[in-house]
């Protein structure tokens, strides 16, 4: 069965973009190391599918240039049903938890989640994440959008492994307690 990986960075303390989105904080060079890519590269080529939020997804197309994951199969979730389509992602607009199992169990490569907070929190919430890699930047927001928002889930996850990076950057991998 196909897996569902939640890799992504977090600052400090535990956002993944200012509150009107921006990741400005993810290029800064007096703590991000010059051409270290966390491990991307090898993820990116572990997955063929990609499912995100209909907000991430308007913050990854508004950075311009062409769309970042044209070679994965894409999925957006939204709630909006008169979301239009794009030539690279099919939107979701039915129950997301029904179709993540779904595309779990279908034939293929890992699925990469790309986020945001709320479909993060949701799929926490139905146990559909089989795993978290978060590279967590030494820089604190102070506010922003939430890695996960309020919940109530019962998800445990052990960390399987660590690795820290030149400027303090630490990465930790991490899969549920079954």
């Amino acid at each position: 069965m196909r897996k569902i990986i939640l890799y992504t960075a977090s600052s400090l303390d535990d956002f993944i973009a200012r509150k009107n989105g921006a990741i400005d904080w993810l290029e800064n060079p007096e703590v991000i190391p010059g051409g270290e890519d966390f491990g991307y590269g090898a993820f990116y080529n572990s997955i063929d599918t990609t499912l995100m939020g209909n907000n991430t997804f308007r913050q990854v197309v508004g950075f311009g240039g062409p769309f970042p994951y044209q070679d994965k199969k894409n999925f957006v979730f939204s709630k909006n049903k008169r979301t239009s389509g794009h030539e690279h992602a099919d939107f979701i607009t039915g129950d997301p938890a029904l179709f993540c199992r779904e595309i779990k169990a279908a034939e293929g490569k890992d699925i990469w989640l790309v986020g945001g907070g709320e479909i993060n929190t949701l799929l926490m919430e139905n146990r559909l994440i089989d795993k978290l890699i978060i590279t967590k930047i030494p820089i604190p927001l102070g506010s922003g959008i939430p890695l996960f928002h309020d919940a109530d889930w019962k998800s445990k996850f052990q960390t399987v492994s660590t690795r820290v990076y030149e400027k303090g950057v630490v990465q930790l991998t991490m899969e549920p307690v079954q």
